[in-house]
């Protein structure tokens, strides 16, 4: 007897809020915008934590389909971001930026937990259109 198709497995993850990362209203416009560019009108942004940077830390963040198994799913001036529990340790608190500004332009994180007391700056990787890695 033939098996019936299988159902993707659902997708567990938590609400978070604003008390883990809060978007600017200037981020939400420059996010929107590349979502709906890659066509992606319901994605999210993913931020990460991983090895590197100043304080031996630095963010990772990329432009995705939505959250994965345990994320934890803020929204925030109309964006969706996602967080693994893991880099949520490091990341609450943090307030995403955007500015075009020539010199110093991007997207800035600021993190009133970090030792250092310093912020990220991104910028958008044209090699990696999903990808906005620091610049």
């Amino acid at each position: 007897m033939p098996e019936a198709p299988s159902q993707p497995a659902a997708i567990n993850y938590k609400i978070g809020n604003e008390r883990l990362i809060k978007v600017t209203e200037n981020a939400s416009r420059k996010l929107n915008s590349l979502l709906e560019k890659q066509g992606r009108t319901t994605g999210a942004l993913r931020v990460a934590v991983i090895g590197g940077g100043c304080s031996g830390l630095q963010y990772k963040m990329d432009l995705v389909d939505g959250p994965a198994n345990r994320d934890i799913m803020v929204q925030s001036a109309n964006v969706r971001v996602v967080v693994d529990p893991k880099s949520a340790l490091f990341v609450s608190g943090s307030l995403l930026d955007y500015s075009d500004d020539l010199q110093k332009g991007g997207f800035k994180v600021t993190n009133p937990n970090a030792v250092a007391h310093f912020t990220s700056l991104f910028s958008i990787s044209r090699a990696h259109p999903g990808s906005i890695p620091i610049s």
